[in-house]
């Protein structure tokens, strides 16, 4: 009995894009044009004030800015500290309030529950990583990037696939797109990260574009937010099972996916599946 994503698929892309900037407004509407899907990690201490006027597209987002765009856009809102601290180098209570100030504002901001984060300059230490427990966070991304496909062994340790600047991203993406999963027991995951200002600074907004243009659209990928690929998995893992796997229980609100013998089912939120 092996886990499957989503309706059974075997692939699943999500996107982490940091700091709520202008330019998230234009990755948005490639995102959405390709039916791409991610996480964007906001500092909500570090809005641009209302009453001031851009002279040009480029800094943080206003909070109203903020809202229009992300709210019931599809995407995730997370965690990405107060004020963008180096969070290994603060006091303890520093930390905390980094983190729960952030969390407690995109809640009553954006009307939601938020449980991830991307660490701030990518750094984070044992103490930093028993802090986000104590706050509620389930997961945490990292800067490192694995140039893989794997989930997480530690999910306050995510370490993405790589970065849109990565020399290697499309020769990954061919990977991900066009090599077929060898084995029942395998599943992979596409994490995208970076910030959409680079494409500004580096004049290379044909990256991204392109990129979504060739993974999106497939029929064998699950486009999801980070915390949708977080709760799928922790809901597959939390079926109960009995010993000859003939009667399984899924406890969860999540339909979960699973193979056994070749075949593939599905067992409903709340629901027993008797095999």
């Amino acid at each position: 009995m092996y886990m499957k994503l989503r309706d059974g698929k075997s692939k699943v892309l999500t996107l982490s894009y940091d700091d709520g900037v202008v330019q998230d407004i234009r990755l948005i509407e490639i995102m959405n044009k390709h039916g791409l899907k991610g996480t964007f990690n906001i500092n909500t201490g570090l809005y641009l004030q209302e009453e001031v006027e851009r002279d040009k597209l480029w800094g943080y987002l206003k909070l109203s800015e903020a809202k229009e765009l992300y709210t019931n856009s599809g995407n995730e809102v997370a965690v990405h500290g107060l004020t963008h601290q180096f969070m290994d180098r603060i006091r303890t209570e520093e930390v905390f309030h980094e983190i729960l100030e952030d969390r407690k504002n995109i809640e009553r901001e954006y009307g939601i529950i938020a449980r991830g984060m991307a660490y701030p300059y990518g750094v984070y230490n044992n103490e930093l990583i028993d802090c986000l427990k104590r706050c509620g966070i389930v997961y945490a991304r990292t800067t490192k990037s694995a140039e893989d496909f794997e989930f997480p062994n530690d999910w306050l340790q995510l370490h993405p696939t790589c970065h849109h600047k990565n020399d290697k991203l499309m020769d990954l993406a061919k990977h991900f797109v066009e090599d077929q999963i060898k084995y029942e027991a395998q599943n992979w995951m596409f994490y995208l990260w970076g910030h959409s200002f680079e494409f500004d600074i580096d004049n290379n907004w044909n990256v991204i574009e392109e990129f979504a243009q060739y993974v999106g659209g497939r029929d064998d990928i699950w486009y999801a937010t980070n915390i949708e690929i977080y709760d799928y998995i922790m809901a597959y893992n939390n079926l109960i099972v009995n010993v000859e796997q003939t009667r399984i229980y899924n406890p969860s609100v999540i339909d979960v996916w699973f193979v056994k013998d070749g075949q593939t089912y599905c067992v409903g939120g709340g629901k027993t599946l008797i095999l």
